[in-house]
């Protein structure tokens, strides 16, 4: 693959790749990636890094989104809350149950109307699931009997400490973790854009941190590099 620069900008493709690549999948802050690259030699500033994100998040997002594997039938569903501006918001997530991010999505309520706009929200992107998993937040219950396709999926409530539910509480951990290296979140629409690649990157690496064979931890670790390159060609 040939190492071209976008349209005006100064720096290949490689460069941009690997900027964002830090900056998503590993909790570091625009100006802890700046130094990293000027110790490879790359002199770039934080604005820029800043404009990358801008110009490429949402595009590599989407395609990162249509070149995931097929997700599991067992949706876990589950909300946290998130500072943005000094205006508390509820992040809400689904993951499958291998514990991909099927989706996130930034809402200032957690209400009724709320969970019924994220079931449609996840209902566009997937099939309909066998089992949802939630907690005991009465929303879910209602948005599902709103909702004519999910009247025949099982629903099973759980406590949020519970077993079952601890693939979506232990996602939210990254969150957090770019929370505090960014010092919290400034715009909501940034937010949502940040979040969402962030955990699009995450699922790349998903199964290569898991209990797998060497040769099969590898060879996940290639496909998930390749996609990254794949999508950020495409991007660009």
């Amino acid at each position: 693959m040939s190492d071209r620069k976008p349209y005006r900008h100064r720096f290949p493709l490689s460069v941009i790749r690997y900027a964002l690549w830090l900056y998503h999948r590993f909790p570091l802050s625009q100006r802890d990636v700046q130094e990293l690259l000027h110790e490879r030699g790359i002199q770039v500033s934080h604005e820029t890094l800043r404009q990358w994100n801008i110009k490429f998040a949402p595009l590599l997002t989407e395609d990162l989104r249509q070149r995931e594997p097929r997700r599991g039938s067992r949706w876990h569903l589950d909300e946290m809350c998130v500072v943005i501006g000094g205006i508390k918001h509820w992040l809400w997530r689904a993951v499958d149950e291998y514990g991909a991010v099927l989706d996130i999505h930034l809402q200032q309520h957690r209400d009724t109307d709320a969970a019924k706009s994220f079931f449609i929200r996840l209902l566009g992107e997937y099939d309909v699931p066998e089992v949802i998993h939630t907690d005991k937040l009465w929303s879910y219950g209602a948005a599902i009997r709103g909702i004519p396709v999910l009247h025949t999926v099982e629903h099973v409530q759980v406590v949020s400490s519970a077993r079952c539910n601890n693939l979506v509480e232990q996602s939210h951990r990254s969150t957090r973790q770019q929370e505090r290296s960014q010092v919290g979140f400034k715009r909501r629409r940034r937010t949502q854009e940040f979040l969402a690649l962030h955990a699009r990157v995450t699922n790349l690496d998903h199964y290569s941190r898991t209990t797998v064979p060497a040769v099969i931890r590898r060879r996940n670790q290639s496909t998930a590099q390749l996609r990254w390159r794949e999508a950020m060609q495409q991007a660009a």
